[in-house]
């Protein structure tokens, strides 16, 4: 299902935004706007998109509404983009889900963890080599907050050790534990087979332009998978050409390029409602797509996801401050 040409794009390095759910003021499904969102994100020149993960709101396979969300975005993307389905153990659950989205034409499973809960590490990987021979999995640490719970190095290093994990999205949101991950694939050997895609949306550009030494083997974080990158997209898009840039010559890193990497974490607090820990985060999301005129408002289907007090304003302050990270940026020009 991963074509070879895919493949060697997923390694190469993508944006892949993952993409948000489009609501009506009474928590339906509003598809048009469903769909237009994924336009946008094609539109923008996004690599990739990646479907039923948090940001598109656990809670939709409690509506049913997990096929039918994957199948828009899948039609409306067209065959170009690579597609990740988010999956949601535990195992059975995970493989009914990979399933259905390699029906849908997905390309990669990106597996959840939590569904799991306190299972054992072995009973977890068991699951994810059970998707793995349904379709390529795109692995996924999650950050605790949100998760529940931390992995160490040898989980991580028998992750990379299943023959199916095509990518790993290194989501933690610490640095310890971002190494941890690194450094098992480096040490399983599988670092020329699995992509590195951050999801740390705290530290993105520092993420992309640091070289990870383990021994004699250097290795890049290549690309993101992010709820960070479902706003703002064209800007994105532009700053992760950069990026990739950047690292292809060897360097050195412009200062502004790190500089800009602090305002996109500064936006991501307020975007992702770090002051209230991650309370209002797809709430801030949607906020955003709002204002932009995506989306008709930010709701989400859990009562219980909404902004934060004082969040609105957090994201005005960083949209008047940050602009080289929250405005369409003017279309890059030779090797600019």
């Amino acid at each position: 299902m991963l074509t070879d040409d895919k493949r060697a794009r997923l390694r190469e390095g993508l944006v892949i935004p993952a993409h948000p759910l489009a609501l009506t003021a009474d928590r339906a499904l509003d598809e048009p706007r469903q769909r237009a969102l994924t336009r946008y994100y094609t539109d923008a020149g996004v690599g990739g998109l990646a479907v039923g993960v948090h940001t598109t709101q656990f809670e939709i396979r409690a509506h049913g509404l997990y096929e039918p969300v994957l199948r828009m975005a899948a039609e409306e993307a067209g065959p170009d983009p690579v597609l990740v389905a988010g999956v949601l153990g535990p195992t059975e659950n995970a493989v009914a889900e990979a399933k259905i989205a390699a029906d849908l034409g997905y390309d990669l499973a990106l597996v959840a963890t939590p569904g799991w809960g306190d299972a054992p590490d072995d009973e977890i990987l068991a699951g994810v080599a059970a998707v793995a021979e349904i379709m390529p999995v795109f692995g996924f640490y999650i950050q605790p907050t949100i998760g529940k719970r931390r992995f160490g190095y040898e989980f991580w290093r028998g992750y990379a050790e299943i023959p199916g994990v095509a990518a790993i999205k290194v989501a933690p949101f610490d640095r310890y534990a971002t190494l941890d991950v690194v450094r098992a694939v480096v040490e399983a050997g599988r670092s020329d087979d699995i992509a590195l895609y951050t999801g740390n949306d705290d530290n993105i550009v520092a993420d992309l332009v640091t070289p990870y030494r383990f021994g004699e083997r250097t290795v890049h974080i290549v690309g993101g998978l992010l709820g960070q990158w479902a706003v703002w997209t064209p800007a994105a898009v532009a700053l992760h050409a950069e990026v990739r840039d950047a690292v292809r010559s060897g360097g050195p890193v412009p200062l502004d390029l790190l500089a800009r990497g602090a305002e996109l974490t500064d936006a991501n607090a307020a975007v992702f409602d770090v002051a209230h820990r991650f309370t209002g985060s797809i709430a801030g999301v949607n906020e955003v797509l709002t204002r932009d005129g995506l989306l008709a408002g930010n709701w989400c289907l859990s009562d219980h996801e909404r902004l934060s007090p004082g969040q609105a304003d957090e994201i005005s302050r960083v949209i008047r401050d940050h602009p080289a990270v929250t405005a369409v940026p003017a279309p890059r020009t030779g090797n600019a």
